[in-house]
């Protein structure tokens, strides 16, 4: 017999001993991944079953550091709803830095991430998940029974408004992309609590750690990241741009506020011969370059972000792809984008741009020396991101890229 948080169930020896084992290799994975670090969020991971929540997917997938199940996509084929890879859970967790006792309020549900949230609250914590799509939070519902987790209140609603109701909270967590922080988020949220949100900023997408001081929300750390869109009145998605439409070998601009490019100039500009150019700025092959593409939307303007299929860059079209994008900088007619080529130390790469069109080698230039910059007076530094009220002015502001949104302005400045 085996007894999960109040639930009977009969499960053989076997397939009790696999179950953990599964989870025991997950967590000791997270731990070596450095996600989870704290000794209650790895007993949470060592705890849930989280294979219960998609009976559809092979268990062993289930617990897997870095994979997603999706379990719901749009009439487009966007997907609207997933249970987040254990990586990014375990992250936002520990970004959140939640307390035993403490009240939390998770935006975007599914359940696995609330029994994490339930299992470092303990008992005497409570958790209230929300999500506006009904056949999300009824599987939310079915899966916390299943499991046995009593302090985790489901709600089906529209996560931009909060949980006035549950209010006030130590800690919210919003497990679905926003590109906007509703005030009501911020008002909901104790003085000195914590807000984790996966903060789209031009394009690229960022869990980012706030601390609430007043009115305004100041950054303690962010990473990069992936998550389905909000849905809803906060619903503000990415506009795709195709520069080439061949099935399977597509290529598009990622627009987030960006002007609006001249996309037959760019078409144009994608047939012509690539101009390359190089920064003798280097990375080490397992260095992330999220600070780097941070430092450049702040820096420049036009920078929207370049997805390709994988068979486009097989093809010779493009050089880099990936499906979250490549920061590209765009000026009329012509284009370039972030790249990198091996050098003679096996273990680093330099960073380049590969630019195409009558101006090719003017942008890429113009790409090239804010690498420099970066790799020169930046890369030791980290960004700090602010949120304060619309309507704000600009002079009370840190100066630095300014993002108008609805309800906020948010300031990213670098020390």
């Amino acid at each position: 017999m085996n007894n999960v948080h109040g639930m009977t169930t009969k499960i053989s020896d076997s397939a009790q001993a696999s179950e953990q084992e599964l989870r025991d290799a997950m967590v000791q994975r997270l731990i070596e991944l450095g996600a989870a670090r704290n000794p209650r969020v790895v007993a949470a991971f060592r705890s849930v079953p989280r294979h219960l929540a998609t009976p559809e997917v092979d268990m062993a997938k289930m617990y897997e550091a870095e994979f997603a199940a999706v379990t719901k996509a749009d009439s487009t084929g966007v997907d609207v709803s997933s249970v987040s890879a254990p990586r990014v859970q375990a992250m936002q967790i520990e970004q959140a830095d939640i307390q035993p006792g403490m009240s939390v309020l998770e935006i975007g549900s599914g359940g696995v991430n609330a029994a994490y949230l339930a299992e470092v609250v303990s008992d005497r914590g409570r958790v209230v998940t929300v999500d506006i799509d009904r056949e999300v939070t009824q599987q939310a519902k079915h899966f916390l029974k299943a499991t046995g987790y009593r302090n985790v209140i489901v709600v089906t609603a529209d996560g931009e408004h909060g949980m006035a109701d549950h209010a006030p909270f130590d800690r919210i967590v919003v497990t679905v992309q926003a590109a906007d922080v509703p005030s009501a988020w911020i008002h909901q949220l104790a003085e000195g609590g914590r807000l984790v949100v996966p903060l789209r900023m031009r394009g690229m997408t960022r869990t980012v750690a706030f601390v609430r001081d007043g009115d305004r929300l100041v950054s303690d750390g962010f990473e990069l990241c992936g998550f389905v869109p909000m849905q809803g009145v906060g619903e503000n998605r990415v506009r795709l741009v195709l520069l080439h439409d061949v099935e399977g070998e597509e290529i598009a601009l990622r627009l987030d506020g960006h002007p609006e490019p001249d996309a037959e100039a760019l078409r144009i500009a994608l047939g012509m011969p690539r101009v390359e150019a190089w920064s003798d700025v280097t990375v080490a092959g397992d260095e992330s370059t999220e600070h780097l593409d941070l430092w450049l939307t702040t820096a420049l303007d036009n920078l929207p972000l370049m997805a390709a299929k994988i068979a486009a860059r097989k093809r010779g079209l493009v050089a880099s792809a990936s499906p979250m994008g490549v920061p590209t900088l765009v000026d009329g007619d012509s284009f370039a984008y972030r790249t990198a080529r091996p050098t003679d130390d096996p273990d680093r790469f330099e960073l380049g741009a590969i630019s195409h069109g009558p101006h090719a080698r003017k942008v890429a230039d113009r790409l090239i020396k804010q690498i420099q910059v970066w790799g020169r007076d930046r890369r030791q530094h980290r960004a700090h991101i602010e949120i304060h009220p619309a309507g704000t002015p600009t002079d009370q502001l840190p100066p630095g890229r300014l993002i108008d949104r609805p309800h906020t302005r948010i300031t990213i400045t670098w020390p």
